[in-house]
């Protein structure tokens, strides 16, 4: 289990959401409430753009988060419109700086939690599935970067929604092939600086837990105590592993099998259904 965050919005100090709410990112890399592990002290990363649609900066390492002075020197002075920050749980790959997520490629980062399923024994199949020219740029040995290259090879710059569609019915078919009843387990986030899209999804339809925050407007409305001072956009909005703060009303659940898109002004909530590549 990981646990990560993203937001798109008016431009912020990333620690007003890493570190500042009362159930941080933080805190929930020593206290997660949802999920099987309590902790996710395996490494951290975070994505950022300057502004939209540039190429993203990454900072990462296999430090536990809650110890790491250079992210919260980092965190408290870049301020961001779109960023995305993870920590991690390793489902048995190894702690080092190329697993730690995101992970980008180009002007695309990529977030995940959740696992393939007995991925040592897809490996082979799934990695000869990704396009030669990207195989060069797989740095680490998660199946989290491994589904990331598999749908780019499968259109995600063009057609986001589909090609992660694609890739998860190729690891469900690559799956079933080798006898895993539930290969697919994922909540995660990729973004090209211009939008935001957010998945969550299982075989077993029994999927990690996956929020998003409600109208800016309305929240401040409802909680001033908490919103009035921030300089945040009406049309921001947070996605989360788990909620960084108990107040009703503030959060929406993701439903299983469904993917989010979110960019200026716009909030757009679909069904996810996997669609093996012909």
């Amino acid at each position: 289990m990981c646990r990560w965050l993203a937001y798109t919005g008016s431009p912020i100090a990333m620690e007003k959401l890493i570190y500042e709410p009362e159930h941080s990112l933080i805190d929930q890399s020593l206290h997660a409430r949802y999920g099987d592990e309590t902790v996710n002290g395996d490494g951290f990363g975070v994505g950022y753009y300057a502004d939209y649609g540039v190429s993203p900066a990454v900072f990462k390492d296999t430090k536990p988060a809650w110890g790491d002075r250079n992210l919260r020197e980092l965190a408290r002075h870049v301020r961001s419109p779109l960023f995305m920050a993870h920590v991690r749980a390793s489902s048995g790959t190894a702690i080092q700086q190329t697993n730690c997520h995101p992970f980008r490629y180009g002007t695309w980062i990529w977030m995940h939690n959740g696992v393939i399923s007995e991925f040592s024994r897809l490996k082979r199949d799934l990695v000869m599935a990704i396009a030669p020219e990207l195989y060069p740029s797989i740095e680490g040995s998660t199946d989290s970067e491994v589904m990331f290259f598999l749908a780019l090879t499968l259109g995600l710059q063009e057609d986001p929604p589909g090609a992660v569609e694609r890739m998860a019915g190729l690891v469900e078919r690559t799956g079933w092939s080798h006898n895993v009843e539930h290969p697919v387990q994922m909540s995660l986030s990729t973004s090209n600086g211009e939008r935001l899209w957010s998945f969550r999804y299982s075989t077993e339809r029994h999927s990690r837990s996956l929020f998003h925050s409600t109208n800016m407007e309305s929240l401040r409305k409802l909680h001033p105590e908490v919103f009035e001072l921030l300089e945040i956009s009406d049309e921001a909005r947070v996605v989360v592993s788990e909620p960084l703060r108990d107040l009703p009303g503030l959060w929406l659940e993701v439903p299983e099998s469904t993917y989010t898109v979110v960019k200026p002004g716009m909030f757009e909530m679909h069904p996810f259904t996997p669609k093996p590549p012909k």
